[in-house]
């Protein structure tokens, strides 16, 4: 049987993809493969087969140690062919965005990336993503007889997902990367995940210095939230990368955003549409953040978040 194939280095992204690549498997006609690769990846297996894949294809071998794109690519394309693959899904993490187009050249495949939905048409998936800086919403399909979908993370949900019990397989894979890891190095600050948040704050241009971000911080900790930022704060070098929400960044859905001094602009709120709740503080009572939250406090975050932060500690 031919089969939707599905990859990323995150286990999370992962098992999402695999609780999606079901219901359109189902549709098409298709089964579900998985792939672990690299480090770690029989852990991975396991939990991949018992998110519900038919089969997971598992590789430790040396040449995935970091994720090397190439190397991936490689041995995504040789599982692809072991298990007839029509439809190959990627997460669309940093990692996938790289490797996603390299897999799609070497299966002569045509490849959507970035993709923020997919459903079973007529026969045929359709993917949705963002196109004019988010102002809108492109669909397109792809013509190649094998199809690659770079996935978004938070696409799918694994809620409500059945489990299952599927196998698990160790191909040889013949691969080799051309890239030499000379050195590594910590990065520099402290790491997030805000694909996996359930409560976060986002912070915007309404702060008027680095140092005011400290408020951002204490709401956060009062709330035990994830402090993410609009791309412009990372421009700034007041938060790093890895604390971008929207189209440069993160998407994400948690239980609750936060948004504080956050205007609303399309590029950011694409990344928190996925929220069950929004709120926001702005002293802008015709911020466009307004038209998207469910709760909308108009006031000086200066003024507010003190306030807030007071009455959560004694709450």
């Amino acid at each position: 049987m031919a089969a939707l194939l599905v990859y990323s280095e995150k286990i999370d992204t992962a098992r999402e993809l695999v609780a999606g690549g079901k219901q359109l498997a189902a549709a098409l006609g298709l089964g579900v493969s998985a792939v672990a690769l690299g480090p770690g990846a029989g852990a991975a297996a396991s939990e991949l087969a018992a998110a519900g894949a038919d089969t997971v294809y598992v590789s430790e071998d040396a040449a995935f140690e970091g994720w090397p794109a190439d190397a991936v690519a490689a041995g995504l394309a040789q599982v692809a062919d072991i298990a007839g693959a029509t439809v190959v899904l990627v997460g669309s993490t940093r990692r996938g965005k790289e490797t996603a187009p390299r897999l799609a050249q070497k299966l002569g495949a045509g490849c959507v990336s970035d993709v923020n939905g997919l459903i079973a048409e007529d026969g045929d998936l359709v993917a949705a993503r963002y196109a004019f800086g988010g102002a809108t919403t492109a669909r397109e399909k792809v013509a190649t007889p094998v199809k690659v979908f770079a996935v978004m993370p938070k696409t799918f949900s694994v809620e409500g997902a059945i489990a299952g019990a599927g196998t698990v397989e160790t191909p040889t894979l013949d691969v080799k990367s051309s890239v030499r890891v000379v050195d590594r190095r910590a990065k520099e600050g402290d790491h997030v995940n805000l694909d996996a948040a359930p409560l976060i704050v986002g912070v915007g241009r309404g702060f008027n210095a680095r140092e005011d971000l400290a408020l951002g911080d204490e709401l956060a900790g009062a709330l035990g939230a994830v402090v993410g930022c609009t791309k412009s704060l990372a421009d700034f070098e007041w938060l790093g990368e890895d604390r971008i929400i929207g189209l440069s960044g993160a998407k994400t859905a948690p239980d609750l955003y936060l948004g504080v001094g956050v205007s609303g602009q399309i590029q950011h709120t694409v990344g928190v549409a996925g929220a069950k709740l929004i709120a926001a503080v702005n002293k802008d009572k015709e911020a466009p953040i307004f038209a998207m939250a469910d709760y909308g406090l108009v006031g000086d975050l200066y003024e507010v978040l003190p306030a807030l932060v007071e009455r959560l500690k004694n709450v």
